[in-house]
């Protein structure tokens, strides 16, 4: 009777365990994209990248096992799919007749397993395959969670949502880049989750924007944050404690664990937060630029934010100001302070791209510009603002001198 229970707990517990990869279909969408979908046990680490001569899109996901390792062929543009067992490395490859471009794979959560989601699109122009960065901006606090509260009786989750739509705007705007919105709008989102849901959107970057409140409302300014166990500094330490006061829900079995992911892989956690500080360092530098927002703190500050804690994903936390002092609320409560928020960390994000170019992002080849596309109700003065540029730059590269723009038209942004 004992090794029978004993049998029966081993089987469980490796049930629970196991991770299994299971090829699901392909599909077009109504854009004539191509989604190519996999079904898992569980949320999991998956590496994706594209290599050249012939064309492939590649997905690593470790700590698993596939279904079966029957060669599929397609049509065009895809060739056939194909996967490999290696240990416990599950990599599907997906051979194609020409270059495309793709979208970092989606895990998205369902009653019957995790659906891993692969969309690629036909693109004749492509010299390699190409993809957008994701951005995942998270807009602290939400719903019964005010966050700090203003001396002009503005709440601190209203700001960091005006902040985050700001900079998702520019995102979305610009080619090359791909804004994923942790809340959207006035809901409260639990902390495990804000992070979790960042690595089920497939981010190469993760962005919390918060402001800050303390008991005297002479303290101003902006800081920036990265993740660390130990704080940096007082005022960081009480942030912390904050933080972990707040309720935090139960992980999902079928999540992933960042926690034991930084224990299993040591050099990409480093690595991870060796580049939130440099990615930390350019949004600081954009922010001291900004002439309307004064620092709180000059150096890159340490807290333990669970919202920081994915253990490959660069994250920083921005706390664009002081609720509680009177000037910082109201810039913050204006639209053009807010706008200079979201340029300080647009600018510092994209030059910390060009820094360090993701493999297959359009900035890989050049960085120096970005496509922008007009929108309704643009006018070149807010653009000229939106990216620190001026008016007249933008008229003389995109030969705009005396001519109107309208929606749709692309303009080159020298930055």
């Amino acid at each position: 009777m004992r090794n029978y229970l004993f049998i029966c707990i081993f089987t469980l517990a490796s049930n629970l365990l196991s991770n299994e990869v299971k090829f699901v279909d392909v599909k077009e969408l109504s854009d004539s994209s191509l989604e190519i979908t996999y079904k898992l046990d569980k949320v999991s680490y998956v590496k994706s990248y594209g290599l050249k001569n012939p064309s492939r899109i590649v997905l690593e996901i470790e700590n698993s096992t596939l279904k079966s390792i029957k060669t599929r062929p397609f049509n065009f543009p895809i060739k056939q799919i194909r996967a490999a067992q290696n240990n416990k490395l599950s990599k599907l490859v997906i051979d194609m007749y020409e270059y495309v471009d793709w979208e970092k794979p989606t895990q998205v959560k369902t009653s019957d397993g995790i659906l891993l989601k692969l969309v690629l699109k036909r693109n004749k122009k492509n010299q390699k395959n190409t993809r957008d960065i994701v951005v995942a901006i998270d807009a602290g606090h939400g719903g019964r969670d005010p966050g700090a509260v203003g001396s002009n009786n503005v709440l601190e989750k209203d700001i960091t949502l005006l902040i985050a739509k700001e900079l998702e705007r520019t995102l979305r705007d610009v080619s090359g880049y791909s804004p994923k919105m942790i809340r959207v709008g006035d809901e409260l989102v639990d902390l495990n989750e804000r992070y979790l849901s960042t690595r089920r959107m497939g981010a190469d970057i993760f962005i919390s924007i918060h402001a800050d409140g303390f008991r005297l409302s002479s303290v101003k300014g902006a800081s920036v944050y990265i993740w660390s166990a130990k704080s940096s500094s007082i005022s960081a330490e009480n942030l912390s404690k904050k933080a972990l006061a707040s309720k935090i829900g139960k992980i999902a079995e079928n999540d992933f664990d960042e926690d034991e992911a930084r224990v299993n892989f040591p050099d990409i956690y480093e690595k991870k937060i060796s580049d939130s500080m440099k990615l930390g360092n350019e949004i600081l530098s954009e922010l001291r630029n900004d002439p309307y927002t004064k620092l709180h703190k000059k150096n890159i500050e340490y807290a333990d934010f669970r919202v920081l804690k994915s253990f490959d994903t660069p994250s920083v936390l921005i706390e664009s100001g002081f609720m509680t002092n009177p000037d910082d609320a109201e810039r913050l409560k204006g639209k053009p302070g807010r706008r200079m928020i979201a340029r300080s960390i647009f600018l510092g994000l994209h030059n910390y791209f060009k820094n360090a170019p993701i493999p297959d992002s359009i900035f890989e080849d050049n960085s120096d510009y970005v496509m922008y596309e007009i929108q309704k109700g643009d006018v070149l003065s807010e653009i000229a603002v939106r990216f620190g540029l001026t008016v007249e730059a933008i008229e003389v590269e995109n030969k705009l001198k005396n001519k109107a723009i309208y929606p749709g038209q692309i303009i080159k942004i020298k930055i």
